[in-house]
């Protein structure tokens, strides 16, 4: 089995994904609970159905955001 490497910029950081490059993966990797969780790839938000799905390619800028409610 190839094993993949790639190196993304997240939420302004480098930030480098072995393995299983899609975003459902990375959430998971970086532990974060779905609930109030947003993701955008290369500013476009990609919706909570398609994270199984979407890959993720070398220098992609992911922003991983986590709605805070207040008053």
């Amino acid at each position: 089995m190839i094993e993949i490497e790639i190196e993304i910029e997240l939420n302004g950081a480098p930030h480098v994904i072995r393995g299983d490059a899609r975003v459902q993966a990375l959430v998971d990797a970086l532990a974060l609970t779905q609930q109030s969780l947003a993701v955008a790839v290369n500013r476009q938000v990609v919706p909570r159905a398609q994270w199984p799905q979407r890959m993720l390619e070398a220098r992609d800028r992911v922003e991983v955001v986590r709605a805070i409610g207040g008053g």
